[in-house]
């Protein structure tokens, strides 16, 4: 007696086809296509996570910049005052308040500018 497989076979090729819904045109209906695609979706699923978190820094400098050139200051003047004065904090949380609590970012701009001053 034989064993025929179309029973897993078939399992198989339903285990791609439905995660490759959504997808355009023959992408979603052909299971060899289906499968190439699934995987490369992995792949930029992979570099997709790596790339967020540097989207996320650009955008945080990108804010504390503005909001640090709106008082005179650049932020790497900010970044290095900050450095000096050993004060640490991230960037996130310095974005949240330039967005959000300027007057507690302006307390942050007062002591690097202070640690800056006496650096000099």
């Amino acid at each position: 007696m034989r064993v025929k497989g179309g029973v897993n076979s078939k399992k198989k090729k339903r285990k791609y086809l439905k995660a490759a819904k959504g997808y355009r045109g023959a992408l979603s209906r052909r299971y060899r296509l289906a499968k190439q695609y699934y995987i490369r979706s992995g792949v930029y699923a992979y570099f997709g996570r790596k790339q967020k978190k540097r989207d996320y820094r650009k955008l945080w400098i990108t804010r504390i910049n503005a909001g640090a050139r709106m008082e005179g200051m650049k932020y790497s003047e900010l970044i290095h005052g900050l450095k000096l004065a050993g004060v640490s904090v991230n960037r996130k949380i310095l974005a949240e308040l330039a967005a959000t609590d300027f007057e507690a970012f302006k307390e942050y701009i007062e002591i690097a500018k202070g640690a800056l001053t006496k650096a000099e």
